[in-house]
């Protein structure tokens, strides 16, 4: 079956890869900023999942929303200290949230 809408061979610009990428951020920030299912423990766990790629690809507001994650919720050190290094990292890269977050972290 064929769809209509832009080809990608008309935009060789456009990566494949960047669309699944793209709408992976947004489900995943979409889920955690739900009211009813940003709660859930297997929401945030499936949304911290849908973040990690972007994060490592150096998106800042993954590695904010992410690391903030890490650092609220999880109970062990390994994954507070990824998180802690993923705040430091949207920090430099100017993201508010994720210095005000630094500031508020014990210094470990």
């Amino acid at each position: 079956m064929k769809f209509r809408g832009r080809s990608t061979e008309s935009n060789p610009s456009a990566s494949p890869l960047a669309e699944p990428r793209r709408l992976s951020l947004k489900v995943a920030l979409w889920l955690l900023d739900s009211p009813r299912l940003g709660a859930k423990p297997q929401v945030k766990h499936f949304a911290g999942r849908l973040l990690k790629q972007p994060a490592r690809e150096g998106v800042v507001e993954a590695q904010s929303r992410l690391g903030r994650m890490l650092c609220r919720e999880c109970g062990n050190a390994r994954d507070r200290r990824i998180g802690h290094e993923l705040l430091r990292q949207a920090a430099r890269a100017g993201d508010h949230s994720a210095q005000l977050e630094l500031r508020r972290l014990p210094r470990d």
